[in-house]
């Protein structure tokens, strides 16, 4: 899998870049059940940057990441989110924002009998006429702009074939591939790689990268492995029990600050850690 066939050229942003991507004030979120997932949360990312959530389960990684595609709203606090207060919008004017928003799920929602090329068209659907969606479900319109992009994912021979064939790791490149061909303004992953091997994981996220850059899109990717986090993204944002730990540049992480955020939990990637941070980690007991 060659990193030479990823696209170079820019896509043009429609974004004033002279605001932030988006930014959190305060932002706190509270489940139906009492339970606060987030706890006044502050941040801002510029546009173009790419930032990776890490933190043990359960600390608020997904939350944070539907609360930003607009999918939950704070129960405290403001977001703003390409330009936009999205809570000030109407309903309509709300999911004209979404469809800027890329969505990556861990477990992607493909309809198991459906064809590749049509999941990954479906990127496109909520910027599409109503009657060219509909007639893109039974006679996809853009070959050719679905097996470019699966082809940076090492698809392309996986076109014609239906969601229930694939592996795992092949269903979250498809999620991937149609994030990407959505050409969206922001993209948000939710654990994008977890069902990959290593050498594949780094080679989507990679992908995943460059396109981010390519397109001027701002990239917010939560990942449980940690080296991944490390290697493949400048700033790395901690989060542990529904609080923000450390915010930092990723090259100035170090053991004891990893050590303080996975307490309890059992740390993926010991052996890079050590090498690359100069030191031991301590590897708590499950």
């Amino acid at each position: 899998m060659s990193v030479s066939m990823l696209s170079s050229s820019p896509r043009t942003s429609l974004t004033n870049q002279t605001e932030p991507a988006l930014s959190l004030s305060g932002v706190s979120y509270c489940h139906a059940n009492g339970h606060v997932a987030l706890r006044d949360v502050t941040l801002q990312l510029a546009h173009g940057e790419r930032v990776a959530l890490i933190g043990p389960s359960g600390a608020g990684k997904t939350t944070l990441l539907r609360l930003l595609a607009t999918h939950l709203q704070p129960s405290t606090g403001e977001i703003e989110l390409l330009g936009c207060q999205p809570w000030a919008l109407s309903g309509g004017a709300r999911q004209k924002l979404r469809g800027r928003i890329g969505l990556i799920h861990q477990a992607p929602p493909l309809p198991p009998r459906q064809r590749v090329i049509t999941s990954v068209l479906a990127g496109r659907l909520g910027q599409w006429s109503l009657g060219r969606s509909l007639l893109s479900l039974v006679y996809p319109s853009d070959k050719d702009g679905a097996a470019e992009v699966l082809e940076k994912l090492d698809l392309a021979d996986k076109l014609f074939e239906r969601c229930d064939q694939l592996s795992g790791g092949q269903l979250q490149r498809v999620g991937i591939a149609r994030a990407l061909y959505q050409n969206p303004t922001l993209m948000l992953a939710d654990e994008p790689v977890s069902a990959m091997d290593p050498v594949l994981a780094a080679y989507s996220l990679n992908v995943l990268n460059r396109e981010a850059v390519a397109s001027h899109a701002t990239l917010v990717a939560s990942l449980h492995a940690v080296e991944l986090a490390l290697e493949h993204f400048p700033r790395v944002i901690a989060v542990r029990d529904g609080r923000i730990l450390f915010d930092k540049p990723s090259d100035t992480v170090t053991s004891a600050e990893l050590d303080a955020l996975y307490a309890n939990e059992q740390l993926e990637g010991i052996a890079p850690f050590q090498q690359t941070l100069g030191q031991s980690l301590h590897i708590p007991r499950c």
